[in-house]
């Protein structure tokens, strides 16, 4: 059972034990199909931690027979500059425990060039975003004149960050690129590329997803969507898609609120 809360373009809900996963694979499978049907694909952004777990339901009946996905397009929200076989590296983490168990054409998954410096491997998928706006797979937000995907997964660090975007962090501002590096993430390793704040919130939905792992989040939780009256924002609270942003949270990542 969820206790749901909503304000605006936001929804909050918080879920006990596995309905998380359950609400969340239904969500994803919704809007693969409203999209799929509005306009012939699905394009969908993918980050690490403990997402690709969240997700493991998409992988059960009903949804892994009723899902179209030979129409997704998959992309990385932020990925790490190491090789595809790291143990760090998040298109393995994806590949090994969701994107290897669907049919998805391989042509549409778009990992990172891992044989490119950080700030190579960011200009290279920058390029490959640009390509695929040119080729009409991507669409540009009319009010932004950035790539609009149709749905962005993310997660949340104990400390607020979202994508590789961490507080107080020069890169949180940047407004110009839609693809940059880091080479001293605070969070190992240091070398990572990420979605800038203009990409990430000219989706159109966007879902939250953040379950405890005992290290914290509970407190970044209540900043983002309690009574806080810090001054400075959070990366997390500066996410804004342009149609909806849901939180999929676990009673102890709510806790606070």
């Amino acid at each position: 059972m969820a206790e749901t809360a909503k304000s605006d373009n936001k929804k909050v809900e918080v879920f006990e034990n596995d309905d998380l996963a359950v609400s969340l694979a239904s969500y994803i499978a919704d809007l693969s199909d409203k999209f799929t049907k509005e306009k012939g694909s699905f394009t969908v952004v993918l980050s690490g931690g403990t997402l690709i777990d969240n997700i493991r339901k998409l992988l059960e009946p009903p949804h892994v027979n009723s899902v179209d996905w030979s129409k997704w397009h998959v992309f990385w929200l932020d990925e790490r500059v190491v090789p595809k076989t790291h143990e760090d590296s998040n298109y393995k983490l994806a590949y090994d425990g969701f994107l290897s168990k669907v049919p998805i054409p391989p042509g549409n998954v778009y990992a990172i060039n891992d044989t490119l410096p950080a700030e190579g491997a960011a200009d290279d998928y920058e390029a490959c975003l640009k390509h695929l706006v040119e080729s009409k797979v991507l669409p540009l937000s009319s009010a932004t004149g950035f790539p609009k995907f149709d749905l962005m997964l993310l997660g949340m660090g104990p400390d607020g960050h979202v994508a590789s975007l961490f507080p107080r962090h020069p890169l949180v501002k940047e407004n110009q690129r839609w693809v940059t590096f880091i080479k001293d993430s605070p969070k190992p390793p240091p070398e990572r590329i990420t979605f800038t704040f203009p990409v990430i919130n000219s989706s159109d939905y966007i879902a939250m997803v953040v379950t405890s792992t005992g290290a914290g989040e509970e407190h970044a939780v209540h900043t983002a969507l309690g009574a806080s009256e810090n001054s400075e924002k959070l990366p997390v609270e500066l996410v804004s898609p342009e149609v909806e942003l849901k939180w999929f949270l676990d009673k102890e990542a709510a806790s606070k609120l």
